[in-house]
This record gives structure tokens, sequence and C-alpha cells, in this order.
């Protein structure tokens, strides 16, 4: 609605041009149509003649009264409008807007509530991208939730989305991984060895070594220790990187593009780079290394991008991996990064501005921690000493629902605790499960309605005027909301704010089941109650599977 309002005040605006009462042309900047803070200020309000007066040197209030004067509704939508305040105009809709909502759910069906916000225009959202060093661990698994449905709500949104993982396959830490597995290896062989602190720790790096020994036996003994670890990091940083893949797909999470770091070099793209950036002229060279003037796009310092030893830093590369993302055409790129990179966000922007592109084009959304919970009680880890909990093991313990939607309760630069006994109860402690509990209530309410004879009516095929209850209204408000719900979550980046819009139509809809009989002896109700009871269920289920949730049946 909030569109066609917008639609209908412009229309109003233009009439009164041509009436001679107002001056300005064009759509006032800063208008705005949002729903009131109270109830009883209707149940949408418009900024339009304050934000005019000024142009129009014009009292807001009377401005107002102009623009509700040349305002029409030949759909009988609007029920009322009124001036309030010191010039907003406040519409109630009527009860005819809300039933025409109802039959729009089931015409639209599953297509209900996406908009085209985006246009086509093209977004990578670029998530998870953890090194092949390791398991993904819980916190990856909120990366991998909150990126996956941003995409997915992105795409109902109306834009082109291609989700991207970024491969660090290049680098110090690749070399520190085959040292992990080699020296774990020559453990098995009684070797003596000293296993530093900065190698890999975890139980995965004894596995792998445990599979080196078992199909290469003592190949490795024999070689020099560069000559082992440069045949390791590669085979051992591809089962990690498969392992990952595979955690990825069964927790529903499918990248179109898998993108290599070691790409930048081998196909020319990070001296391509560096030579426009010379080009442009933000290089410099001092002390043997070479520098990016940093400090001329806002950040406190100058970086180095090739240190005097000729080895480049990752920021080198990540330079070349974002003009790269640009040059293949996307008009936004989205990344999604740990908490601890924040300090990075500024050098990263500075970095795009300086290839030409403004800085607003690159989103960076931060994934902060997740302190993971048993009963309350924290579940002790620590990632330093190789004892963390996986994403594998969290799935395992509560399920794929539960653990995508318990991810995506909180905003994600937000802590979240996430406590695994709550997320396995079958009760409305568990907010996944309540919300899941109302699609399959519903379907058990359409195999009563069939038993009965009683067959689900079209949109068209039920006297909707008999829903009069203030909880059905509420319902029919709440379910024509979820167009503007998905475009304020997509163009926020926000698609936590789903979890949120579920939450509250399975607190709306279990109260009403309760209270009520769905299929009875008055088949004009029960007609028109299944069809408010068919777009709770679209709805519900459209919302889940923008979450990336499974909507059930039966539970």
């Amino acid at each position: 609605m909030r569109r066609i309002l917008r639609e209908k005040i412009i229309a109003a605006l233009e009439r009164a041009r041509a009436a001679g009462e107002l001056s300005s042309n064009g759509e006032p900047a800063g208008l705005a149509v949002e729903a009131p803070r109270e109830a009883e200020h209707g149940d949408w309000a418009t900024n339009a003649a304050l934000v005019m007066a000024k142009p129009e040197k014009k009292n807001p209030r009377n401005l107002a009264e102009i623009i509700v004067g040349h305002l029409q509704d030949p759909e009988g939508f609007l029920e009322k409008m009124e001036v309030a305040g010191p010039g907003f105009i406040n519409f109630t809709l009527s009860r005819r807007w809300w039933l025409h909502r109802l039959r729009e759910v089931l015409r639209q069906g599953e297509a209900y509530g996406q908009v085209d916000l985006g246009r086509g225009r093209k977004v990578q959202v670029e998530f998870v991208s953890a090194n092949p060093t390791g398991p993904l661990h819980v916190g990856h698994g909120r990366g991998a939730a909150v990126g996956d449905a941003l995409a997915r709500v992105l795409a109902a949104a109306g834009f082109d989305v291609s989700r991207e993982y970024y491969i660090n396959d290049a680098g110090r830490q690749m070399q520190t991984l085959g040292r992990s597995v080699l020296y774990r290896y020559l453990e098995l062989f009684g070797r003596p060895v000293e296993f530093q602190s900065d190698l890999y720790q975890g139980d995965y790096i004894r596995d792998l070594a445990r599979e080196v020994e078992a199909v290469e036996g003592e190949r490795y003994l024999g070689l020099t220790e560069e000559e082992a670890v440069a045949a390791l990091y590669p085979w051992a940083a591809g089962r990690i990187g498969q392992g990952i893949r595979d955690d990825l797909s069964a927790f529903g999470v499918n990248h179109d593009v898998w993108f290599s770091e070691q790409s930048l070099y081998q196909n020319g793209l990070l001296a391509d780079t560096l030579a426009e950036l010379k080009y442009r002229g933000h290089l410099y060279e001092e002390g043997g290394a070479l520098w990016f003037a940093t400090t001329g796009f806002g950040d406190d310092k100058d970086r180095v991008l090739r240190k005097s030893s000729g080895d480049y830093t990752y920021f080198a590369s990540d330079i070349a991996y974002h003009r790269d993302k640009f040059t293949r055409g996307f008009d936004l790129v989205i990344n999604l990064w740990g908490a601890d990179h924040h300090g990075y966000v500024p050098r990263m922007k500075s970095a795009v501005e300086a290839l030409g592109y403004s800085s607003d084009q690159l989103q960076i959304l931060l994934v902060q921690l997740v302190n993971l919970l048993r009963g309350g009680q924290p579940v002790a880890m620590s990632t330093r000493a190789g004892q963390f909990v996986t994403l594998r093991e969290v799935v395992e313990e509560v399920g794929v629902d539960a653990a995508r939607f318990m991810f995506l309760t909180r905003n994600s630069d937000s802590p979240l605790d996430f406590d695994l006994e709550a997320a396995k109860k079958q009760s409305a402690e568990n907010p996944v499960y309540y919300v899941q509990y109302l699609h399959a209530r519903i379907c058990s309410v359409f195999k009563t309605a069939a038993a009965e004879g009683l067959a689900l009516p079209g949109p068209d095929d039920a006297d909707l005027s008999r829903l009069t209850l203030d909880e059905e209204l509420g319902l029919m408000k709440h379910l024509a909301a979820f167009p503007d719900l998905i475009a304020g979550a997509a163009a926020s980046l926000e698609p936590h704010r789903l979890t949120h819009y579920l939450t509250e139509l399975a607190q709306r809809f279990h109260p009403y089941y309760n209270r009520h009989r769905f299929v009875s002896q008055d088949r004009s109700l029960s007609l028109a109650r299944l069809v408010l009871v068919q777009a709770v269920r679209q709805v519900a289920a459209n919302g889940l599977n923008l979450l990336g949730v499974s909507a059930p049946e039966k539970m």
C-alpha cells in the first residue's frame, strides 16, 4: 500500500499544480509514506506537506488540506484522510482494501511478497569465505545463514544476485597448514617435532595426517621439510575445502562462484590492478616496499602492498579481487566479514574509491560472535587450542531449520546467544518451532475441511465480509505488510527482519486458532476463514523459504 499511496499523493500534487494551487515541480525531496507509531493515527501517514512547505512558502497544514482535496480514491481503498499535528496527513484504510490484499495473497501464491526494488541490478554477495585451513565453526554458520538469507531476500526484491565464496588458498596460512599436517604425520612415525603454538591445533589435523600415512606410507619421510610442506598444503587445503562445501550444502547454502585467491596471481589480475593504481597516481615506493597512498582517501596511514621481501600483502590481493568483482559488472558488492575485520572496512572502501568506483558500491556487513550455550550455560570454546564447536556438530544436534532460524533472530552486527537446548524444544520457547507449527496447524485444518467434504475456496469463492473479528483484521493487516517487509529488509540488508515478522505472525495466529473453529456448520463463515488461513499459510511458507527454513505439513 505504501507504493499505491505514494502514487496517489504524487498524482494529487500534479492535479494541484494544474489547478494553480502549487508552484514547485517534480516529486518533493524527502517525501515519505510511513506507518505511524500510534494506531489511533491510522494505518499510514505522509510528510508531503511538511517537506513542501518551505519551497511552496505555505503553512504546512494549509498545504496538507490542498493535497487532501486533490487526492482521488476511485477504488474505495481509503476510509478516512485527515490532517494532523503540524501538517501530517493520516490515512485509514477501508476493510475493502484489507480484503483486496487478502485475495491478492492467494492469487500471487509463492510470488506474494516479491517486489521490484532492485529492477534487475546485479548484486554480488560474498560470504563465509573461511580459510581452507580448518572446518567451519559455529561463527561461520551464522555468516552462512545471514549471507544466504540476504541473497534470497535481495532476489525476492528484484535484484540479480550472485553468491560467491573467496578461497584464501595463497599466502602464509597455506604454508602453516602444510607444516601442521607434516608435523602430525612425523609424530605418527615417532619422529621428534616441536609443534609450535602458531600451527593449527585441532584434531582434524591429526585426522589428515593419519589419512596421509594410510595412503602414502613413508613417502614424506625422505623429503626435505620445504618439499613436504609444498606437497601437503594443496592436498590438505583441497580436503578441507571439500569438507567446507559439503557442510555448506548440508546447511542449505550453495554458492554460485568459488573464487580462488591463487587465480589473482596466475591470471595476472594482481599485476593489472597494481598497474592501474600506479597509473592513477596512488602508489609510491619507499624503503624497498610498494605503498598505497590510502591517506588520500581518509585512511589514518598509507598501506604496504608489496613488502621489501617481495611478498604481497593480503590487502594487495583484496584490492585486485574487488576490482575483478566490479569488472564483472556488479552494481553493488556486499561482503560479510567477521567482526574482527572492523578496522579493515575503511581501508577497503578507500581502495574501491581509488579504483574509480563509489565507496557506496561496496557494502560490508560485520557478523558478530556467537555465544554458544547449553541450558543457559556457556559452552567452552578456544579456536587457538583447536577446541571449537563445528557447524556440522550444531546441525547434527539441532537440525538445519533450527540452526538457520536461530542464527537469524538478531541483526548480524549484534552478538548472538545460541542455546542448543532451547533450539530443540517443541514449545513457544523455540521460535522456529513456534513458526513452523503455525504452518503445520493450518495444514491440519485443511485435512479437517477435506474430511468434511469442504474444498478449499479460491480468492473469489467466499464472502470475506464474514471476517469481522479484530483478530482477523489484525492478521489481514500483517499479511498485507509482507511485501513492504521484503523491500525494507532488502534496502537495509537486514534479513533478520523476517524472523521477527514471522514470529509476530505466529503470535497473532495461534491464539486465533485456539479460540475459533475454522470448519463449522456455518458454511459461509467456514469458507471465509479458510481463505484467511490459506493466506496465512502461504505467507508463512514464503517467509520461511526466504530464510532457507522448511515449512512442514505436520510436526
